[in-house]
């Protein structure tokens, strides 16, 4: 019961979900709630997928890709794609540690995060659209859980660099054995895609690769740049591995534009 008390604290801090009353809270119950996070990208990548189904019965890909992808956002607030955004400002016009923190801080959206926002957009879109109806499906249900997989690596293998912040709460611990539940909710999909068919193990191999990809890329990067992650960093790998998802399951169809 405890357990499933820790998914519904993720679920609610994550997205804008209501989970039943009885629940409760307990603030120290957030520190353990980060292992479910790739369970609640099962959710809302279940949620995405079923907007795109639904879409594409009577709407071209790219209206059903936007239409999921708005889903998505709407059903998180926005939380990752803002991190992503203010990750952009800080790592593009920061100089050094405090000044990029510093501008990661700030509410206002920048160049950096601006254009770093729409060129991600494009990706994730033309992506989505480009991709047969059914292997849309496949990788919404697999890019929403593996990309918040990459993103909680950074808890368990960096530091929290900021005193106080919206995910420090979140962000205390992350031990192996938690880190191997998320691995484990991660991958729940997974069987049940290559069983119906709506996926081929070629492009479940690259959606891991995409995911692996984005946390040791990026986690890199922000333990050079920044000594270790904030809350706008989680968001920051979060979204460049879903968008990498994308991508990289689209590479495996060989359709390139010298093809």
């Amino acid at each position: 019961m405890q357990q499933v008390r820790l998914f519904f604290i993720a679920l609610q801090f994550f997205t804008r979900l209501p989970i039943p009353t009885w629940v409760g809270f307990e603030a120290s119950w957030l520190q353990h709630a980060s292992r479910y996070f790739p369970l609640v990208g099962c959710v809302v990548g279940a949620i995405a997928a079923a907007v795109y189904f639904a879409a594409a019965l009577v709407l071209p890909a790219p209206v059903a890709a936007v239409l999921s992808t708005a889903a998505s956002i709407y059903l998180t607030g926005a939380f990752h794609e803002d991190g992503f955004a203010d990750a952009c400002d800080g790592l593009g016009g920061g100089v050094t540690p405090e000044r990029a923190l510093e501008i990661m801080k700030d509410s206002r959206v920048g160049a950096y995060g601006a254009i770093g926002i729409a060129c991600m957009l494009a990706a994730k879109l033309s992506a989505l659209a480009m991709l047969p109806p059914r292997l849309a499906v496949g990788a919404l249900f697999l890019a929403h859980p593996l990309s918040r997989l990459a993103a909680a690596s950074l808890i368990w293998k960096l530091d929290y660099v900021r005193g106080e912040g919206k995910a420090k709460p979140l962000a205390q611990q992350m031990t192996g054995t938690e880190f191997a539940i998320a691995a484990v909710t991660a991958l729940l999909p997974v069987p049940i895609l290559l069983a119906v068919g709506w996926i081929a193990p070629d492009a479940v191999l690259a959606a891991l690769l995409a995911a692996l990809l984005a946390a040791v890329w990026l986690g890199r990067k922000l333990e050079q740049r920044l000594g270790g992650y904030t809350g706008d960093c989680l968001g920051a790998v979060q979204q460049v591995a879903e968008v990498l998802v994308y991508v990289c399951v689209l590479a495996t169809l060989g359709h390139g534009a010298w093809s």
